[in-house]
């Protein structure tokens, strides 16, 4: 692809406008980061006129080239690209309203807001990082549909502070391996981060180190059209992902600030927007972008019309069931086979109960799941052993052969979430990937992404208590299920048994909006649910697993293994003449959000006592069982030892929540 630029309008032109929108709308909201657009206007513009594939009048196009923008911190870069190239959004208003409430232009870029935004980043590397999973997901689809329908390139603009930050060394070694031919980082080195020179603190040769990686490396002016076209050309032809480092100035144009600190989070100030006015050769009001350079954009854009309707004729004239398939799957529908699937299970349980760990009856649903719906793409961060995350209908996903769908990420679990992130806003699949609970701490930041950008990725949590055992408090989590149960959208289940396991992942990929976790056992748990029922009764978030045989005086709610220790407790109660009734509450998050009615049904108006049962973090729990309540559970670390001694020592057995309910009564 190459750009034709009309007569009378130049690249110079083209990426002047994008400066001009920056340094504008930075001004206006005295607020924002205008020296990485000024800086990287140049090489945005090459990529954009001569290389990106895009339609702005379908911005889901399947086959549309992705762009992160991972140096989120400029993102009128991004917000001027789209707006110029035809986008709907944003308007010239919207920029003028840019980091103001309300606005598309959000201070960092924020997914599908507006359209053409491919991802949320801010959060440095973790763009880049969610991008290694987007190329992933090309590679995958390419493998299922061909060529001909998944070919298109992932494009990255990285700064210093991308490349500093932890997880992307995860992601390009991760890159790396995978031979990801189809992505590039544009690496914006201007040596510039907030507290001055980068050289204050860092002196890696990132060339040096992305080539260990396995990386295609050049280095170049960054405002330089043609070197910066010569590279792009060269790094679509290298069989290795490529980075590019473009040598820039931030706030490029500038008087005082060009290659300054003071160039990076804040306002240039009238007078050196005046200056870089003069220098730049723009002699245009705020906001106002002459008609021929405006034009020449939106025929930039334009051009996408004829990309995509040529790939629509490409996937008509495939074979029914592949067309069929492939469309299925961007849907991300899992429709009646899921529910069949776990229907099945759910009753073979109940016909044969069988005392296991929940992670392997995870294992074992999802072996199910996994025959049954095609969108699941599995992996583990090295511990696959352990958090059982692979099933027999899994291949492996190799550097050479993409037709598998289990993904070994590694010791990584922060790029395996980031990339996750990036398989799921990709479209087609649904990814899983586990580590020990305890590990979530490594992976949170791209939780929080998840949850944040409402995208469905399900996160296999084992060993999710002290009933790991003799690995210790180092591996046992104490305070991991409530940090994860305040992150908003995110939905945590701990399910009690095999039946459970099964609800809670039929819940949690019907799921379309939100990540979930799944806190599983290492330890074996007594089946709980032992008579079939359609319903999923985990959905709900909560229900009564015990009726209270006598008048009702104790709600014991509890949460994955400690359910059986409140099954067992309310036997010896009720043989004692107290009427306690057992909650069993896999997932707060979805019992919260039913309905009061439904709420008090299940707890009881009436009891006189209110317990929560979990081998964690007490903190939370008040709010189900009140101020005159019990909240039993760990509020320390814990310590190693054979699990059932640690579950004596730390008062989470049948007899120590009797003898503490009977004192409190």
């Amino acid at each position: 692809m190459t750009d034709t630029l009309p007569a009378g309008v130049s690249h110079a032109d083209l990426a002047n406008a994008i400066r001009a929108l920056s340094m504008d709308a930075v001004e206006r909201a005295q607020s924002g980061h205008p020296g990485m657009p000024m800086g990287m206007a140049d090489v945005a513009t090459v990529l954009f006129t001569r290389h990106l594939k895009f339609d702005p009048a379908w911005p889901q196009w399947p086959d549309r080239d992705r762009f992160v923008l991972s140096a989120g911190h400029g993102s009128m870069l991004l917000y001027a690209l789209l707006h110029l190239t035809g986008y709907d959004r944003p308007t010239l208003d919207d920029i003028k309203n840019f980091r103001q409430l309300g606005s598309p232009c959000a201070g960092h870029p924020e997914a599908h807001e507006p359209p053409g935004v491919e991802t949320t980043t801010g959060p440095l590397g973790q763009g880049l990082a969610t991008a290694v999973g987007m190329a992933m997901a090309e590679r995958l689809e390419a493998a299922r549909t061909g060529d001909a329908i998944a070919d298109h390139h992932t494009y990255v603009i990285a700064g210093d502070g991308c490349l500093m930050e932890g997880i992307s060394h995860e992601a390009a070694s991760m890159a790396g391996h995978m031979k990801l031919s189809k992505l590039v980082v544009l690496f914006d080195d201007n040596g510039i981060s907030i507290d001055g020179s980068t050289d204050l603190a860092v002196s890696d040769d990132q060339m040096a180190r992305f080539a260990a990686y396995g990386w295609h490396t050049q280095a170049i002016d960054g405002h330089d059209p043609d070197a910066i076209d010569r590279a792009l050309t060269a790094a679509k032809a290298d069989p290795r992902p490529s980075i590019i480092a473009c040598k820039t100035t931030i706030g490029f144009g500038a008087d005082k600030k060009a290659g300054t600190a003071a160039a990076h989070g804040a306002p240039l100030g009238e007078a050196e927007i005046a200056h870089a006015r003069a220098k730049l050769g723009w002699d245009h009001p705020p906001f106002e972008i002459p008609d021929a350079i405006r034009d020449a954009w939106c025929a930039v854009g334009a051009r996408g019309a004829a990309l995509s309707r040529a790939w629509s004729e490409r996937l008509e004239a495939l074979p029914q069931d592949t067309r069929a398939d492939f469309e299925r799957r961007q849907t991300g529908e899992t429709g009646a086979a899921l529910a069949d699937a776990i229907a099945g299970y759910k009753r073979a349980q109940a016909e044969t109960p069988e005392k296991v760990a929940t992670r392997k009856a995870s294992q074992a649903v999802l072996d199910v799941i996994n025959q049954a719906l095609d969108l699941t793409v599995g992996g583990s961060a090295d511990l696959t052993g352990s958090n059982n995350t692979k099933t027999g209908a899994l291949t492996p996903v190799t550097p050479d052969d993409f037709s598998g769908r289990y993904i070994h990420y590694g010791v990584r679990e922060f790029a395996m979430a980031a990339a996750m992130n990036g398989i799921a806003l990709h479209g087609g699949f649904i990814p899983y990937g586990g580590t020990f609970l305890i590990f979530s701490d490594y992976a949170r930041p791209a939780i929080r992404l998840s949850a944040l950008m409402g995208q469905r990725v399900v996160y296999v949590l084992t060993h999710d208590s002290i009933g790991l055992g003799e690995d210790g408090p180092t591996h046992q989590p104490i305070e991991q299920l409530m940090s994860l149960r305040v992150l908003p959208n995110c939905h945590v289940f701990r399910p009690a048994d095999a039946v459970e396991t099964a609800e809670c992942w039929q819940a949690a990929l019907e799921r379309t909006d939100g990540p979930s976790v799944l806190a599983l056992t290492r330890q074996g748990l007594t089946p709980q649910r032992c008579i079939h029922t359609d319903d999923n009764l985990s959905a709900r978030g909560g229900y009564v697993l015990r009726e209270e045989t006598t008048t009702h005086a104790v709600t014991l709610i509890a949460t994955g293994s400690e359910v059986e220790i409140a099954m067992d407790a309310a036997a010896i109660l009720e043989d004692k003449g107290v009427g306690t009734r057992v909650v069993s509450m896999p997932c707060t998050e979805r019992f919260d959000a039913q309905d009061g009615a439904y709420r008090g049904e299940v707890l009881g108006h009436d009891a006189r006592l209110y317990v929560s049962i979990e081998a964690g973090s007490t903190q939370g729990w008040e709010r189900y069982v009140g101020v005159h309540g019990l909240t039993i559970g760990i509020d320390s670390f814990g310590a190693s030892g054979p699990y059932k001694d640690l579950y004596r020592h730390f008062g989470l057995t049948p007899d120590a929540v009797v003898e503490t309910v009977t004192a409190r009564l």
